[in-house]
């Protein structure tokens, strides 16, 4: 799955992102600035697509002097899966932290990173996860295992994207922290379960 354009994996037609800028906002938009959100395609194919979606009810147009406006029918049927549709990285968290503090074996801290978390990351991108594993549970502990290698099997379901899981124990987060990961990590990383990234890396200094 495409994290920037989530819609992409249904819809990939100009009418994903059309709607997704319509889906983004609470204001009706010209034909030309969904053009402008939309950074594709031509404003005349762009005000087609509205036409189309207008003619079903997902869109309506309503006349602001000599400008048509549009804007998502959020009382459509349609508009919760749009919204879904629109929300798919919200979703992959929501996923993935429910996932992480389910487990039997709790992780010390558990992060999404990269271009997941920055929402830039392509179909052949991986779901980047930093795990900590407490103390005094071996990496090769068969509860732990399985929780860890179950998520990774998850996320593939989930999203069509492997898993990138950076595991360490809580001993050897000291050698994360002024790595190019830990960095990431710190800056962009969104916590999924356990103590907040801040508490678990320490200053960047």
């Amino acid at each position: 799955m495409d994290l920037s354009e989530p819609w992409a994996a249904v819809c990939p037609t100009l009418d994903g992102p059309v709607l997704a800028a319509l889906a983004n906002t609470n204001r009706p938009l010209a034909a030309r600035e969904v053009a402008r959100l939309v950074r594709r395609g031509s404003w005349g194919g762009v005000r087609k697509v509205l036409v189309r979606l207008a003619h079903h009810g997902v869109v309506t147009m309503q006349e602001a002097g000599n400008v048509t406006l549009y804007s998502l029918n959020r009382r459509h049927l349609a508009a919760p899966a749009v919204d879904l549709l629109v929300g798919l990285r919200e979703e992959l968290v929501r996923r993935l932290s429910g996932a992480v503090t389910s487990w039997s074996v709790p992780a010390v801290h558990a992060s999404l990173f990269g271009s997941a978390a920055r929402g830039d990351g392509g179909v052949t991108s991986d779901v980047d996860l930093f795990v900590v594993r407490p103390r005094g549970v071996h990496q090769d502990d068969v509860t732990w295992r399985v929780q860890v290698d179950q998520l990774a099997v998850d996320v593939l379901a989930w999203t069509g994207n492997h898993a990138g899981i950076s595991e360490v124990g809580e001993g050897e987060v000291r050698e994360v922290r002024r790595s190019d990961a830990g960095q990431s990590i710190r800056t962009e990383g969104i916590t999924l379960a356990g103590k907040p990234i801040d508490k678990v890396l320490g200053s960047a200094a």
